[in-house]
Parts: C-alpha cells; sequence; structure tokens
C-alpha cells in the first residue's frame, strides 16, 4: 500500500465532486480563478502509475471538472497539466491533475501554452 499523502487526509467537505476513481476540489494555490485539481482515491504516484481503470476514467473526469468550473467562470481556454516526477516540478507524490482555466489577457502573449514552463521554449 502508498504511503499516506496529504491528498489521503483531506475532508470530502472539501471535494465539489466525486466518482469511483477521483474527486475534484479547488487547488489551494490557484494560478487562475476556478483551478481545479483532480485528485486519485486511490495512492499512487503519478499518472504513470494510475491503473487501466482510472486512465480510462480520467478523461471523463476532466470534462466534468470543466463543467464545475464553467458554472460560475467563463475562461477562453484552459491548461490540463500533470506534474510526473520532482525533474517536472511534482511536490505532492500523490496523482492530481490540473484543470486551470485560462482567461483572455491572463498574460501578454499566451503562445506557446505550456512550453513556457521552461524559459524560452514558447517561442517558436
Amino acid at each position: 500500500m502508498a504511503a499516506k499523502t496529504i491528498f489521503t487526509q483531506l475532508p470530502e467537505e472539501r471535494w465539489l465532486w466525486s466518482s469511483k476513481n477521483f474527486f475534484i476540489m479547488p487547488d489551494k494555490f490557484p494560478v487562475s480563478s476556478g483551478h481545479l485539481l483532480i485528485i486519485s482515491k486511490r495512492p499512487c504516484r503519478d499518472y504513470f502509475e494510475l491503473n487501466e481503470e482510472e486512465m480510462t476514467e480520467l478523461p471523463l473526469v476532466i470534462v466534468k471538472a470543466k463543467e464545475i468550473i464553467e458554472q460560475d467562470h467563463k475562461p477562453g481556454g484552459y491548461n490540463i497539466g500533470m506534474n510526473c516526477g520532482a525533474a517536472a516540478g511534482q511536490t505532492v507524490f500523490h496523482f492530481h491533475c490540473h484543470v486551470i482555466p485560462r482567461y483572455e489577457g491572463d498574460v501578454e502573449n499566451p503562445r506557446g501554452g505550456i512550453r513556457n514552463v521552461i524559459p524560452g521554449m514558447g517561442d517558436y
């Protein structure tokens, strides 16, 4: 059994929605208004440790997160991301997927999107 993480200790009252394998909650340190996390109920390190059933369900849960965001927000786009491993910036080693709403004008030039994680790589 995997070790307990901060996510396994969250009270269900903080969950906005749940399914068999995941729950959705607001990010404690949001990048933008409406930023949500999809967190696996089963402790596993990252995306690559999800089982087949979890991997099949995840896209449906991402759509649900989008629906939840759009109840109160009107983003112009989304970034969907997972940090897998310390070198990729992962700090909580329990699977979670960020669903980040993006808004017109939230950055000067959004071109390159997630490629901007590494300075200069969004300029292509």
